[in-house]
């Protein structure tokens, strides 16, 4: 475990705090974007470290959280289908549609599967040709590649019992809409480490200089994430607004070219629908023409058609949430109609979920008897 120790020193975090602690003269706002910085930052109590004039907010970095409530609907009809295996990570089975999750069509009779990878899926569809294998194909940049792979050998191999339900998202966009927002309330960001080191982060350097604020490639244990703070704080403090990379063992400035390829051969940037955000223009991927047959939504095109629009729960704050404007515990159902056994949003039952961090490592402290 050494080298897991050696990013969780309580020593050395005291001393970034103090660092910290000594470089701030002013109020800052810094959102992480990542959910694993979330569930860190919340776990090992790092935003109660900081002094006071700092302020971490969370950010939309949970793809479990932001998939739309149209497509579970989606995933949920298609799973519900006789001639169908539906296959997904296992964040995925307890987010709530319109009226049940998957684990509830699973339980009634569906054939819903939990997977480690998009592989495990087409290895499913190459032993039950009879069958119809749907892979739900969520996930940032981090996890594509291997969605892309799959397709990829899926075509080169003629399986074509195969499809996926895409609902991959890219991260630069979702932070332009944020701040590009008049109610933005970002002034500086933790970037996501696994996301750069599959695709580097030259893409965040323009949108730093355009909005003027630092961007800071940050990994996930606590070290990482006070040194992230800490670089953040310095560049603000300094009136810089640089794209620093702080996570250097494991990403490089261009990032990981193989793996970007094998994207951009099977997939192509389309407008998103983000949950609680809304729609966002060139922030998510969809499969090229050259792939469609691997198309779920147009494969199952007729058993979709019946599907009515479909809304989240009113007293979900999700998307405020995921926007910066509040946290999870200023939810009126946090902890009481919105638990994990009951959820009314998905960052209750993900676990890179705000709402999850907070009820996982905070939850029993808000409701401790005097």
């Amino acid at each position: 475990m050494k080298f897991v120790d050696e990013y969780r020193s309580a020593d050395l975090a005291q001393k970034y705090v103090e660092e910290i602690r000594k470089s701030v003269t002013q109020p800052w706002t810094i959102m992480e974007i990542c959910g694993g910085q979330t569930h860190s930052i919340v776990k090992y109590g790092i935003d109660s470290l900081l002094p006071p004039e700092i302020t971490l907010i969370h950010g939309p970095g949970c793809p479990v959280c932001v998939t739309p409530i149209e497509l579970i609907d989606c995933a949920l009809k298609i799973a519900s289908l006789s001639n169908v295996i539906f296959c997904s990570f296992g964040d995925m089975l307890r987010v709530p549609g319109s009226e049940k999750d998957l684990l509830t069509i699973k339980a009634s009779g569906g054939d819903v599967r939990i997977v480690y990878s998009p592989l495990d899926s087409l290895k499913i569809a190459q032993e039950n040709p009879d069958k119809e294998v749907v892979f739900f194909a969520v996930g940032f940049e981090t996890t594509t590649p291997a969605t892309a792979m799959a397709v990829y050998q899926a075509k080169q191999q003629g399986i074509n019992n195969f499809s996926l339900l895409v609902s991959h998202v890219l991260v630069p966009p979702a932070m332009e809409a944020l701040l590009s927002s008049p109610n933005c309330v970002v002034q500086g960001f933790l970037a996501a480490g696994h996301v750069c080191t599959v695709m580097g982060y030259e893409a965040y350097e323009p949108i730093a200089k355009k909005y003027q604020v630092p961007i800071v490639v940050t990994g996930f244990e606590p070290i990482d994430v006070l040194q992230g703070i800490y670089h953040c704080i310095q560049q603000l403090e300094t009136g810089k607004f640089d794209c620093e990379n702080q996570y250097l063992r494991s990403v490089k400035t261009q990032g990981n070219s193989l793996a970007q390829q094998v994207i951009q051969e099977v997939f192509e940037v389309v407008p998103r629908c983000w949950r609680g955000i809304g729609k966002i223009e060139e922030s998510g991927l969809g499969l090229r023409p050259e792939y469609a047959l691997y198309d779920a939504l147009k494969r199952f095109e007729a058993e979709l058609s019946s599907l009515t629009p479909s809304t989240a729960p009113e007293v979900c704050i999700s998307g405020q949430i995921m926007q910066g404007y509040k946290k999870p515990n200023d939810c009126p159902a946090f902890g009481t109609q919105c638990t994990p056994e009951n959820p009314l949003g998905a960052p209750m039952v993900s676990s890179e979920g705000a709402c999850a961090a907070y009820y996982r490592y905070r939850h029993h402290q808000q409701t401790a008897p005097c």
